[in-house]
């Protein structure tokens, strides 16, 4: 007989805990490295430790994976009617640079057929309605929103961090190369220039990825069983030199440690195609939800954020370490007054 489905964190009610609001960061520490890490050794007990101490945690050969993705300003505020409006970009449609699905609010005035004026001269044609309630917008002239995005647009910041940032930098992480994101890849945002060079120094490697970010990251779930959840798509890149210093680190003897949720979502994927036989280019979308059950074949460690309850990136990292030693974890992280979410402290998870 099988174990139920409760036992297994098969359902929604699996993941959900109580945090005090006021342990919700709403802006980062002034220096990055002096967040909290919360070490969750293999079959050890969880250590309260600072983030500066990380390279003492890696080895030798160990190999970092970061995401490098840059957080797109996506978020422009307008008036449409004399009111307040905002739209989000979310994706390119692929036809051109000019057109992307987009959050349109209020939505009720982008109906398919409208024009929304813009600041700098830009316009925006409401060309259709999205399935998922956005609209596929048309910018013009062309060329124009890429060149004005940097001066009308702001980092879109999740809905939790209710105060301004003052450094829309420290949204960004030290290393974010690849504008395209709406939303930063939060467990490297902990990473200090100075940080990385003594991961350098200790004979710790680091290779690059991209995954694009995209707001339903933030979305909870809503189905009450897991293996009803439709995930959402993200498109991933993984350059030719981070799989052969993946190959590398595993004739060393190393450990590869996914930096973020993103970089081990974008390495399991590429790791799961290539089990089935298809060993095309480490590129493309995922729609993968790593969910308890799932195989591992690419991540050693995972270095990650404290996430939302009843969230696809809490049951991820319940996959990797275990649902009920991750939530004990939590819970020793809220009794301990730890910072949670984009700006709040780490965690470092092997697996049991």
């Amino acid at each position: 007989m099988g174990r139920p489905a409760e036992a297994d964190g098969g359902l929604l009610a699996d993941y959900e805990f109580e945090l005090p609001p006021e342990l919700i960061a709403q802006h980062p520490l002034e220096q990055r490295d002096a967040s909290r890490l919360l070490h969750l050794p293999a079959g050890g007990a969880a250590r309260d430790l600072t983030f500066s101490v990380l390279p003492d945690l890696l080895r030798a050969g160990d190999l970092l994976v970061v995401n490098e993705t840059r957080v797109l300003p996506a978020r422009i505020r307008f008036r449409l009617g004399g009111r307040d409006a905002e739209l989000l970009l979310l994706n390119p449609t692929g036809k051109d640079e000019d057109s992307w699905e987009c959050l349109v609010r209020p939505g009720k005035a982008a109906y398919p057929g409208a024009r929304l004026q813009l600041r700098f001269s830009l316009w925006a044609d409401v060309v259709e309605q999205s399935p998922g309630g956005g609209r596929v917008l048309r910018f013009s002239p062309p060329g124009r929103l890429k060149a004005v995005l940097p001066e009308i647009g702001e980092a879109p910041l999740p809905p939790y961090i209710k105060e301004r940032l003052n450094d829309p930098e420290r949204y960004q992480t030290v290393y974010a190369r690849v504008l395209g994101s709406a939303a930063a890849p939060t467990a490297g945002l902990h990473f200090t220039d100075a940080m990385m060079k003594r991961l350098q120094t200790a004979g710790i490697e680091r290779a690059a990825l991209t995954l694009r970010i995209g707001l339903d990251t933030f979305q909870p779930l809503r189905t009450k069983n897991l293996e009803e959840h439709r995930m959402h798509s993200e498109a991933y890149r993984i350059p030719r030199l981070t799989r052969a210093a993946i190959d590398a680190c595993r004739q060393r003897g190393g450990r590869v440690v996914a930096v973020g949720t993103t970089s081990a979502r974008a390495l399991e994927a590429a790791a799961l195609k290539r089990s089935r036989g298809d060993l095309s280019p480490d590129a493309g979308d995922t729609d993968i939800f790593i969910r308890p059950g799932f195989r591992f074949r690419e991540v050693d460690l995972l270095l990650t954020n404290f996430h939302l309850p009843k969230s696809t990136l809490l049951v991820m990292v319940s996959a990797f370490a275990g649902r009920e030693r991750v939530l004990a974890a939590y819970g020793e992280a809220i009794e301990r007054g730890y910072r949670f979410y984009s700006f709040g402290d780490a965690m470092l998870l092997e697996p049991a």
